[in-house]
This record gives C-alpha cells, structure tokens and sequence, in this order.
C-alpha cells in the first residue's frame, strides 16, 4: 500500500490490476490528490509508457509539479469533467489504454480545517474541491432556497431528516449563523431528533452540500460519458466509488454500456442494434478487512473495472 503526506491510496493494487497496466501505455489518473495511485502506476510503465493526472485543487497540482520530476508525467490544472475536452485538444482520443478515477475526497483536504469539508475541525465552511471557483459553501447555504436545500439533503444526502434540517439551517445561514464547519455541524446535531449510533448527526449533510457546491455527480456523468471516446479499444475504466450515489452511477453505466440495444424496441421486428461499447470486468471489488483496519476512509469504498470493446 502506498502512503503520501498522510494520505492512504485506497484499493491501490485491486485499482492497478484493473487498468492491466502495459509498459509502453498510456493512461490517466483523473484525480491525483497526493499521487499514491500515480507514483504506482509510473512505477509499473517502461520508458515509453505516459501518464496525465488531472487535479481541480490547487494545492494537489503544486504539490504533483514539486514531487513528481519525471519526463513521462504530466498534470492538468482541472476537473476530470473536462476530460473529453482536453483530449480533444491534445489529441489523446481513442488513444488511451486506462484510465483511473478515485472519486473520494483526499486527506489532506479532509485533515486541513481551513478546506472546511470535516465537521471534526472547525475552519471556514467553504467545501470546494477548486477555492477559486463557484460559491463556498457557506455562500451557497446563503444563496439556495430552502426546498432546494431539502432536495439537495434528501438525494445527495440520503437524509431523513432532510426538511427539518433544511429549514433550521436555511433559517440561520441567511441570518449570518452559519459560518464555520462547527456552527453547521453543531446546527444539524441539534436539529436532528434521532442519531445514528456510530455516525456524526451531520455526516450526510456534509456530504450532501460537498456534493451539491462541487457538482460532483455531473462531474462524474461527464467524466464517464468521456472515458468512451478517450479509450483505445481494449483499454480500461477503473472507477473507486465511495458513496451509493456514485457508485449507482458507476454501476448503471457500465452496465448500460455493456449491452447490446434494439434501437427500434416498439417495432415487433430487431430491425438494428447498437453495439455494447464496454465489458464489464469482474464483480465489484471490496477493501479486504485488513485495509479497512489501516485505513478507516476504505471501508465504504467499491471497484468496478470495465474494458472498452
């Protein structure tokens, strides 16, 4: 297992072995983070082999220029949602043999109380993965109606108690009270009427508003949908997920790509199909129990691998 700056690559060699890494190939990690994944995918390519990691936080992308000085390396200032465009520009489509996406948010940003993602430490409520785009958190809470607030708890989230949550911290925020990850997570744990034993009263909606203010399930649809025209024939998707959300997205896709469709279903006839454009690989790929000892972030983690037909 590999360890940067206190961050853990989770299901890194279950994640590598799904890219079935070729010396002279070329791939993409779409999240660098701190590079665990990176260092090990260079560590398996030849002298001809390349690997671009996209990153959308800046501190992850100094920290990729600083530490990685290797000639078959490159980083993109950016979200892998841009993925279909920049390959379009550079020339890369059909041309790549893996990509790898780790869609959890890195430790460093959950560790550092000023990124304001953790209710453990308190520091500004701003959750963005790019501090330099779109609205904090904090503005967003300011900003969103309350029935939106509700929706956005209730499927982002998952959370019960999503309108009672949504009208106590709607009702503060426009007020001026919610301005730190404490004043939030203290909010929603006075909010809530039941708690979960082994879960923090406001872990979804933390997750939830992440979710919302960096659009990550378009992110993801858009990142997928590029993966198609990116890969080289034979070339590999290895997605980590770490919520439901995500990886029902991960899973729905893959298998809709899978499969082979009547293009005219209402006709009595098969007049055409179109062809499936992925294979799935494997089942999905769990953290063995000795990971989850080590890391207590892999233990909602899932693998799901599929090739390019």
């Amino acid at each position: 297992m590999s360890e940067s700056v206190g961050h853990f690559s989770v299901l890194l060699p279950e994640s590598l072995a799904g890219l079935a890494i070729k010396s002279d190939g070329f791939y993409i990690d779409g999240t660098f983070g701190r590079g665990g994944h990176s260092r090990a995918i260079l560590a398996q390519l030849g002298p001809q082999g390349r690997l671009v990691a996209f990153d959308q936080d800046p501190e992850a992308v100094a920290y990729a220029k600083a530490s990685i000085t290797d000639s078959r390396f490159d980083i993109v200032y950016g979200s892998f949602a841009d993925l279909h465009s920049v390959a379009e520009q550079a020339g890369w489509m059909e041309k790549v043999d893996g990509i790898l996406l780790d869609l959890g948010v890195s430790s460093p940003q959950l560790d550092e109380a000023e990124r304001g993602f953790s209710f453990m430490r308190e520091g500004p409520l701003d959750m963005r993965m790019n501090p330099a785009a779109g609205l904090s958190a904090k503005d967003w809470l300011i900003a969103v109606e309350e029935a939106k607030l509700a929706q956005v708890l209730k499927h982002f989230g998952e959370e019960r108690f999503a309108y009672k949550i949504a009208r106590a911290v709607s009702h503060d925020a426009k007020a001026g009270l919610v301005n730190t990850t404490k004043d939030l997570a203290d909010l929603v744990s006075r909010v809530v009427p039941k708690k979960d034993k082994h879960k923090h009263p406001a872990t979804r909606t933390f997750q939830a508003i992440r979710i919302a203010v960096n659009g990550e399930l378009d992110a993801l649809k858009q990142v997928l949908d590029a993966s198609l025209a990116v890969l080289a024939p034979g070339g590999r998707l290895s997605v980590i997920s770490f919520h439901s959300l995500e990886d029902r997205i991960v899973k729905q896709f893959m298998r809709d790509q899978s499969q082979v469709k009547d293009l005219f279903p209402d006709l009595p006839i098969l007049v055409a199909t179109s062809e499936a454009r992925l294979k799935r690989i494997g089942k999905a790929i769990f953290p063995s129990e000795e990971e989850c000892l080590q890391n207590v972030r892999s233990r909602s983690a899932v693998l799901r691998i599929a090739e390019k037909v």
